[in-house]
């Protein structure tokens, strides 16, 4: 094919993959009708899309300067504490949400706290305009000399903007909405997405900004666009949360420069989002007394411990079929814990309905769960509630035994921070634990102890 001339291109907007005629189905990541049709400019300057090379030379790497990592503090822990203590120099990272969650929110504010110590940063927004960002930042009460705002749609604008400001920081608001004058695919398109990742990726390495991208998610729940704008970028953030409650997480899947999956609590006020300082006690102040089926299990979020209240029901089902509904926890993970529970207990839970939730929208992933959710499990079958002042974890596996999991330290003290005074846990676990002044530990080596150490 000559110079000049373009191609047209199938390309898969779930994965990126590339075929030359349309497919019903993705053979890449099987997803059904999911192929779009791009044009690529042909040659050498449709393939680079304009860009210099900045690659250096070759070198030992016993020769690489080893300098003290230095770390853009933005003075708001919650969002610190997610990248694993600050803004690292020349880091991208990618802020998801659903609309309407507080990504652009929180953006404003954390650009407002960095201007206001005295760096140069600027707000890149292909959404909306200048007007409309100066009415958000009055009501988040923002005064800051040093923050810029730019708003238009062109990356080659963009990048010429940001060699005139030399700013510390940018954001780009949203990533989707930029596009290339060297690609005739539209603005949001694959090609478009992953052209404008990467020539921001290129700045962000070959000048040391930290660059800022806001992404849309589907409603399956992922950044729209391939996949592969989550490998180029260093930080991936997830909003969660309902829009309709006060309290958003952030959640950090992954991190180049920090541990993975640490979280930051914000609560959505009229000022912004305002840091959330003791989510345990949040997730807690509602918890009701004296009630069959509740429990509270001290979770693990990356190094923060959190105390989350597991409810169950479990009541005689009205229909054919037994319904099995969770909220915060795995399905499959129930259904087998119930079976479990079935099997070496003798519950008939076959007919019962069962629906097990995690209060304040917090989502639980980890097995030392497991020994929290067959508790309320038994309570609310046998209608009998477990003292208020206990917490438990552990992994139980299916001949009904109680393992060990890790941090038991970290899960103790956070427990007894908060008043509580007795502990289940695997029996495993009681050899490692330091001793915790008011705090009473019961180790039990199967569900067989755990029944009879509450209701025997």
């Amino acid at each position: 094919m000559g110079a000049g001339k373009t191609k047209h291109l199938f390309v898969c907007r779930s994965c990126g993959y590339q075929a030359p005629k349309w497919l019903g189905r993705c053979p890449d990541c099987g997803s059904w009708d999911s192929l779009v049709e791009e044009t690529e400019a042909g040659g050498a300057a449709g393939r680079s899309g304009g860009r210099r090379s900045s690659m250096g030379r070759p070198e030992p790497i016993g020769s690489i300067s080893l300098e003290r990592e230095m770390r853009y503090v933005t003075g708001i822990p919650e969002f610190d504490r997610t990248l694993g203590g600050g803004v690292v120099p020349g880091s991208v990272i990618l802020i998801g949400g659903e609309p309407g969650i507080g990504k652009s929110t929180l953006i404003l504010q954390i650009l407002a706290r960095l201007a206001e110590a005295g760096l140069a940063t600027l707000y890149f927004s292909g959404e909306e305009s200048a007007q409309q960002i100066r009415l958000r930042a009055d009501r988040l009460g923002i005064r800051a000399d040093q923050l810029f705002v730019l708003t238009g749609t062109c990356m080659d604008e963009l990048l010429d903007r940001v060699g005139e400001l030399k700013p510390a920081l940018l954001a780009v608001d949203s990533i989707q909405t930029v596009y290339s004058q060297d690609l005739g695919a539209a603005p949001g398109s694959v090609g478009q997405v992953r052209d404008a990742a990467v020539r921001l990726m290129d700045l962000a390495k070959g000048s040391g900004i930290p660059v800022f991208l806001i992404g849309h998610v589907t409603k399956e729940g992922a950044i729209a666009g391939p996949k592969v704008l989550e490998h180029l970028v260093d930080t991936v953030l997830y909003f969660e949360g309902d829009r309709g409650h006060l309290y958003r997480i952030l959640r950090a899947v992954k991190n180049r420069y920090g541990p993975c999956n640490e979280i930051g609590v914000f609560e959505m006020k009229d000022a912004g989002l305002c840091e959330v300082g003791n989510p345990s006690r949040i997730f807690l102040e509602e918890r009701p007394e004296n009630t069959s089926g509740s429990v509270v299990f001290p979770c693990l979020e990356g190094t923060r411990p959190l105390l989350v209240e597991i409810q169950a029901l479990v009541g005689p089902s009205s229909f054919g079929v037994a319904r099995r509904t969770a909220s915060g926890m795995d399905q499959h993970r129930i259904a087998l814990l119930v079976a479990v529970l079935e099997k070496r207990l003798g519950m008939q839970l076959a007919e019962q309905d069962i629906f097990v939730n995690v209060a304040g929208g917090l989502r639980v992933d980890e097995p030392a769960a497991d020994l929290g959710l067959v508790s309320a499990l038994m309570s609310s079958f046998l209608d009998r509630p477990v003292p208020q002042d206990w917490v438990f974890f552990g992994e139980v596996g299916l001949a009904g035994e109680v393992r060990g999991v890790n941090q038991p330290d970290l899960r103790i003290r956070e427990a007894r921070k908060l008043g509580f005074g007795r502990c289940c846990l695997s029996r495993s676990n009681l050899e490692g634990p330091q001793p915790v002044e008011d705090m009473q530990l019961t180790g039990v080596r199967s569900i067989q102890e755990l029944f009879e150490v509450l209701f025997g």
